[in-house]
């Protein structure tokens, strides 16, 4: 069995009221084709409440059925990508959390900071976003295509299927063709969950949230500060004061020197801290002193 050095900590961030203040297809697809958001949503509700559908398959559905949307392809998905709105600091704040692993003092540990997105919204359209160039790895629904059109829901990702994918950061196995349930011992996985980072914003992240309090990770819910009904704010103090679902809550501003940034940055420190003592105490311990002349 092989022991992986465990020097990676891994950020893994929900994409809708996370990394954005908006729905992705708000900022894209109805943008581009000219739909209503308040309407498309209200005829996924009916979907949802009449018929059982998921909310995932009621979006895709929907955007199935349009005259305006069902002629898309992925690659213009993916051009859309270009267009989504982010929360400020966003997507700077990546490469710029580097700089608390670069730190000289953990210069013998080698570490590495990696980002993953888990959503529930459409994977083409985040690959061809700015932030696909910063993050390991994307995970998202997807089309598959006829003729150069979008055809038929290849995958779909809802709130509890998430946590399938915090176990393949955890594991390594990034691949859709590695099957996640293979047992694999702890000191063989990649990044254990105490070096681990969840962030999302509300209850469809509570199976995260629980996942990662649960195995010593870590958990973050934002909310937006912007959102004059504060029904955000509401939904991230519910999840910290009478669910206990998370360790912090904060305003989504990615920027140096704000209360998320403040947490992240102390957290990953705290993190590097861990790695480089066990490094050093698992040095000490196979450590044969010469003998004395």
């Amino acid at each position: 069995m092989i022991a992986r050095p465990h020097n990676i900590i891994g950020i893994v961030y929900d994409y809708d009221h996370t990394l954005s203040p908006h729905y992705m297809q708000e900022d894209t697809i109805f943008r581009h084709c000219g739909i209503d958001a308040a309407e498309f949503w209200s005829s996924c509700t009916a979907l949802i409440k009449e018929k059982g559908y998921e909310q995932e398959l009621a979006y895709m559905k929907r955007l199935l059925e349009d005259e305006r949307t069902r002629h898309l392809s992925n690659a213009d998905l993916a051009r859309m990508g270009s267009d989504l709105v982010f929360f400020p600091g966003v997507p700077e704040f990546f490469s710029e959390l580097e700089t608390v692993v670069r730190n000289p003092r953990y210069a013998e540990c080698d570490l590495h900071l990696e980002h993953y997105v888990v959503s529930s919204g459409l994977k083409a359209i985040l690959e061809g976003s700015r932030i696909a160039s910063y993050v390991k790895a994307i995970f998202g629904c997807e089309f598959d295509e006829d003729h150069a059109r979008i055809s038929f829901p290849k995958r779909t990702i809802s709130h509890t299927q998430k946590t399938q994918f915090l176990f393949r950061v955890n594991k390594g196995l990034l691949r859709l063709d590695q099957d996640v349930n293979d047992h694999m011992p702890e000191e063989a996985r990649r990044i254990p969950f105490r070096h681990m980072i969840y962030v999302g914003d509300g209850p469809t992240d509570v199976p995260c949230f629980t996942l990662m309090k649960k195995h010593g990770g870590f958990a973050i819910a934002v909310y937006n500060p912007q959102d004059a009904t504060r029904r955000s704010f509401e939904k991230c103090y519910a999840l910290a004061r009478h669910a206990d679902r998370v360790h912090f809550i904060a305003p989504a501003d990615y920027r140096a020197g704000s209360h998320l940034r403040l947490i992240l940055e102390r957290h990953i420190t705290e993190i590097a801290d861990e790695i480089l003592e066990r490094q050093r105490q698992s040095l000490e311990a196979v450590r044969v002193p010469a003998p004395l002349p």
